[in-house]
Parts: C-alpha cells; structure tokens; sequence
C-alpha cells in the first residue's frame, strides 16, 4: 500500500481513542412584535368581519434534525379588550397561514384555524432532515358580533414551535 510506514519489529505502540461531537442548534419562532392596525369596520347593528395581515412568521430549525423529524407551529388568541370593559371573544378570531416560503428540507403542511382561543397548530413539518426554515403571513380574520361597542379593540396571538 502506498504511503503505508513500516514499524520496526521492536516498535512499541499505544492507540488514543476519542470522540467528536456535534451539537445542534435551536428551533426558535419570530413574530412581529406589532401588527399596527389590522383593519376597520363602520358601526351598525349586523355582525362583519375585518381581516389584517401580522407580518412575516418564521421557524428557523438549526437543530440538524435526523432524517424523519419535525416540529409544529401553533398560535393563540387573547380576547380583543375594547373601550370600558367592552370585549370581542377570542373565539371570533381565524388565522389563515397564506403561502409558505420554504428553505432546507422537509415537508410543510398550513392548518387555517377558525378559532384561535385555545393553542391550535397552524404549520406542521414533518420528513425534516437538516437545518430548515419556514416562513409565511399570516392573515388574523376577527368576526365582529353585530351591536359591538364602536372603538379600538387591542389583541395579543403568541405563536410557538415544539
């Protein structure tokens, strides 16, 4: 064999063994942390909807995840909170996911929830092998109940990833 060194009959040897380890990363969820105004409605006495987009949503997986894994996105709503004590139930609220952009690999899935008032998952990844990253707009659908108070109504939706 080329390049092989002959030791010499009455050579000593002693062999060393030791490991390298990789370390994955983080899976880690982005959301903006304002939406400014998501939309209006006139008053009057039938209920409506008013839809507005939350900006740009991303998981970033840098766990180098074995071929199969994956991760779920969810989301939730708070109830909006209005002038005096005046409130719009958080189970008025959808969330539509939109397009997804995708990058590394694995197989996205958009769930398009039509009550956010309890954790529900919006983007699963499943067949994730490596590092990836998801990233779409998501539309918040409020359906306003027909005689709500007129004013401005503040709501929190906290996106997480497991």
């Amino acid at each position: 064999m080329a390049g092989l060194t002959t030791l010499p009959a009455a050579a000593d040897t002693d062999d060393t063994d030791g490991t390298v380890v990789v370390t994955g990363g983080a899976l880690r969820i982005t959301a903006p942390g304002d939406a400014g105004v998501l939309g209006e409605r006139g008053f009057n006495t039938t209920s409506g909807t008013v839809r507005g987009s939350l900006g740009r949503v991303k998981v970033t997986d840098n766990r180098g995840a074995a071929p199969g894994s994956g991760w779920v996105a969810s989301v939730v709503s708070t109830s909006l909170q209005g002038p005096g004590k005046s409130t719009i139930p958080a189970a008025t609220v959808g969330y539509a996911v939109g397009k997804i952009s995708r990058l590394g690999r694995a197989t996205y899935r958009a769930h398009d929830p039509g009550d956010i008032s309890e954790l529900v998952p919006v983007v699963t990844a499943t067949d994730v092998s490596g590092d990836n990253t998801a990233t779409w707009n998501p539309t918040i659908a409020v359906r306003v109940p027909g005689g709500t108070r007129a004013g401005s109504y503040a709501i929190t939706v906290t996106h997480s990833v497991i």
